[in-house]
């Protein structure tokens, strides 16, 4: 139908793979007429190839020629050209087999990005050894150092939902733009999985992805994509600070996730306000809310399980007194004090409901020693960046002048302080 969307856009990058197309084509479009979707073939070159037009104008793909060099740029001008739904790459050189397209497609659903991966139960790839080994060692090497659970980091074969797509400002221009992609995706809390895949080697030419500058090309964006990985701006920064190499960020998080968790009954309502990534979401008994600000912290957190609402602890989308128990750790230091965050958790928290609220403690010495060394050991991370410095003494006046009684105190390394309060039964008369 005319003017109707595409759902499927697959992008080749074929630099003198017009022979190898002449084989390709035909069978890709097979496949994705029994498919039975509104699809698009384009084919990327990197410079004039008669025999790729050829083969294209027989199968109704288009062909454009990328104005960046490498693969990389190859992706970004068919990224570009793109007006599918959702968004396939696939090897020109019939090392990717089209009929695995069908495979991708069927599983569409469970992630944002699909890998046809040949190093996960049930892949294989049939390839010189020497080359097997170096790309699984590079492979193993990366996905370590970059946090990333994926095996096969550098597959070019992959389904990709455009949404992932759009606004990633792509800079590798070779084969490193493909770990660039993975890292960034995840960043943003999207899923990834991994579909095991045969490789077979490719039918006709040499390959355009020698081993060595395919390593280089990793090398070369690793140190930016590690800055990522570790930075807050990574959707899972809190779950993966669990489990952290760094012994104190480790403990802290666990020292944290137990103390608030001791105080979530394990039955009711509980609202998680600023919830980020933790793995406290996943603690909240069933039927329970987590609410950040952030889309991909809250894309990331889907996996817990648990209700998922995105907004702003100033002006809470709740009614009056909906739950029974409310949390909010490590929220209010990073907002003015004069903002209304105070006033929206009293407004949502039920009639003798409770709170607990957790928030470094700046009246004594510990906090600011501790900070000062955490900047040190985990740079990009949540360091001295907060806005208010509350004590204890404050925030015990500020909720006894609302009513509210004192039930916990604690403490990790008398440094973050967890505070738990009991809502009155009845609002204080006004001016109390």
């Amino acid at each position: 139908m005319p003017g109707a969307p595409v759902d499927l856009s697959v992008i080749l990058p074929a630099h003198h793979e017009g022979r190898n197309l002449a084989v390709l084509l035909p069978q890709l479009r097979e496949v994705l007429d029994a498919l039975a979707i509104r699809a698009e073939i384009v084919v990327v070159t990197g410079a004039p190839d008669p025999e790729a037009h050829q083969a294209a104008a027989a199968c109704s793909a288009d062909v454009i020629e990328q104005e960046e060099p490498g693969y990389g740029g190859a992706l970004r001008a068919g990224f570009a050209r793109a007006s599918g739904r959702h968004v396939l790459t696939m090897d020109a050189d019939l090392s990717h087999r089209p009929e695995f397209v069908a495979d991708l497609w069927a599983a569409r659903d469970s992630a944002e990005v699909l890998i046809a991966s040949r190093y996960v139960a049930g892949g294989s790839a049939h390839m010189p050894l020497v080359r097997r080994v170096l790309s699984g060692t590079l492979n193993r090497v990366f996905a370590r150092g970059l946090a990333l659970p994926v095996r096969d980091m550098s597959s070019g074969f992959r389904l990709y939902r455009a949404t992932v797509l759009d606004g990633q400002r792509l800079r590798g221009r070779d084969f490193d733009v493909l770990q660039e992609i993975l890292v960034k995706a995840y960043a943003e809390g999207w899923r990834v999985r991994e579909v095991p895949f045969r490789y077979e080697p490719r039918a006709a030419g040499s390959s355009n992805a020698r081993v060595i500058a395919f390593g280089l090309s990793y090398l070369r964006t690793f140190f930016s994509l590690w800055k990522l990985r570790n930075s807050i701006l990574s959707a899972d920064y809190d779950d993966r600070a669990f489990d952290s190499a760094i012994y104190l960020q480790r403990y802290w998080q666990r020292e944290r996730f137990r103390l608030v968790t001791e105080f979530i009954p394990p039955g009711g309502l509980t609202l998680d306000v600023g919830s980020g990534s933790s793995r406290m979401i996943g603690a909240l008994p069933p039927g329970s809310v987590a609410v950040d600000v952030l889309l991909r912290k809250l894309r990331y957190a889907r996996r817990f399980g648990r209700f998922l609402v995105q907004g702003s602890g100033f002006c809470l989308p709740f009614r009056n007194a909906s739950f029974p128990c409310v949390v909010c750790s490590q929220v209010i230091e990073h907002v003015p004090r004069d903002s209304p965050i105070l006033d929206e958790l009293c407004r949502v928290l039920a009639p003798g409901g409770r709170l607990t609220l957790g928030t470094p403690d700046y009246g004594g010495w510990q906090w600011p020693a501790i900070e000062a060394l955490y900047s040190r050991l985990a740079p990009g991370g949540y360091a001295d960046e907060h806005i208010t410095h509350y004590t204890r003494d404050e925030l015990v006046g500020l909720f006894g002048a609302r009513g509210y009684a004192l039930e916990a105190t604690r403490y990790i390394l008398k440094a973050e302080l967890v505070l738990v309060f009991r809502k009155p039964e009845r609002e204080p008369p006004d001016g109390a």
